[in-house]
C-alpha cells in the first residue's frame, strides 16, 4: 500500500485572466448529491466582484473590436481544451449532480457540442439580424448588431455545466464580455471552466468567474454603473430575480429574466441576440454620370 498524501486542488476564482483567491479571504464547503466534502471555493465578496467588473470593461474594447471570425476561432480552441480535459469534467459534473459517469459524460459532451455551436454563429448573426432597409429616397440604410457591452450572468444553479456553457458562450459570442457568478451549490466545473479558458487564447477579462452567494454578489453587479446587462437565470432563490431586475433598472440595464429551460434542447438565437444593440446607419447613395442613375 502506497502511504502518499493526496494532493487536494485549491480551486480559486479567474478574474482578469488571473487565478485570485478571493480578497476577503472566505472559503465555503462544496459538497456532493450526497452530502459529502469535495472542496473548499472562495466565498467572493462585493469588492471581487468590483474587480471583475474592472477587469471586464477593459477587455470588452478589444474584444468587441476583433473580428467574429477571430471570435469564432477563440471559441473553438475553447472546445477543443475542453475536449482534451473531458475526463476531468465528467468527474466534477458527476459528483456535482449525482450523475452516473455515463450520463455526465453525456452532459459534457453536450456542452462541448454548444461551445462549438457558438463558435459558428459569431461571424454569422449579424446576417440574421441585420441587413438592407428599404426607404424612399437616394439612401443606403443597414442595420448591424453591436455588442451591448458587460454583462452579468447568474449561472443555473442545478445545472453546473451544460447550462453554465450555455449562458457565458452566446454573451461573448456577440462580442460582451462576462462576469459570471457560478453555481452556489456546485462551483467547481465553473472554476475548472476558467482554467480552461487562461490557457485557450481568450483575452484576460473576457469571462470573469466568481464563486459565491448570488444573493450576496447580485444586487451589487446589477446596481453597478458599468455593466450594462444582466442575465438573471440562476437567481432563482426566493425574490433575488424581482430586486436585482429593479437594482438593473437604475441604469436601463437590459434583462434576461429567469424562465424554466431543458439546456439539453437546442439553442435558439435568443440568448445571443438578447444582448445586442442594433445600430443603424444612413448614407448617401450619390449619382453616378449625366444620367442620374444612382447606386
Amino acid at each position: 500500500m502506497s502511504d502518499r498524501l493526496s494532493v487536494f486542488k485549491t480551486y480559486k476564482l479567474y478574474v482578469g485572466g488571473k487565478f485570485p483567491r478571493s480578497e476577503s479571504g472566505r472559503v465555503y464547503e462544496v459538497q456532493d448529491s450526497k452530502g459529502k466534502w469535495l472542496a473548499n471555493a472562495p466565498l467572493s465578496s462585493r469588492k471581487d466582484a468590483r474587480d471583475a467588473v474592472v477587469a471586464a470593461r477593459k477587455a470588452f474594447g478589444g474584444w468587441a473590436g476583433a473580428t467574429a471570425y477571430n471570435r469564432g476561432q477563440i471559441l473553438y480552441r475553447v472546445a477543443e481544451m475542453l475536449e482534451g480535459r473531458k475526463g476531468q469534467f465528467v468527474h466534477e459534473v458527476a459528483h456535482a449532480e449525482g450523475l452516473s459517469k455515463n450520463k455526465a459524460a453525456e452532459v459534457v459532451e453536450a456542452a462541448i457540442d454548444r461551445w462549438v455551436w457558438y463558435a459558428g454563429w459569431t461571424d454569422k448573426i449579424s446576417q440574421v439580424v441585420g441587413g438592407a432597409n428599404p426607404v424612399a429616397g437616394p439612401y443606403f440604410n443597414l442595420s448591424t448588431p453591436e455588442p451591448t457591452g458587460v454583462v452579468t450572468v447568474v449561472a443555473p444553479q442545478d445545472s453546473s455545466f451544460l447550462g453554465l456553457v450555455s449562458v457565458i458562450a452566446p454573451v461573448i459570442a456577440t462580442g460582451n464580455t462576462a462576469v459570471v457568478i457560478a453555481s452556489e451549490k456546485a462551483p467547481l466545473p465553473a472554476l475548472s471552466l476558467g482554467e480552461v479558458l487562461a490557457t485557450s487564447d481568450l483575452p484576460g477579462g473576457v469571462v470573469n468567474i466568481l464563486s459565491g452567494k448570488a444573493a450576496e454578489m447580485g444586487p451589487h453587479l446589477a446596481a453597478h454603473q458599468d455593466v450594462n446587462a444582466i442575465d438573471l437565470t440562476g437567481a432563482t432563490e426566493g425574490d433575488l430575480a424581482r430586486d436585482l431586475e429593479i437594482a438593473a433598472a437604475d441604469n436601463l440595464k437590459r434583462v434576461l429574466r429567469p424562465r424554466t429551460e431543458d439546456f439539453a434542447d437546442s439553442p435558439g438565437l435568443d440568448r445571443m441576440t438578447a444582448f445586442l444593440e442594433t445600430k443603424t446607419v444612413w448614407h448617401p447613395t450619390g449619382s453616378l454620370g449625366a444620367s442620374g442613375s444612382s447606386y
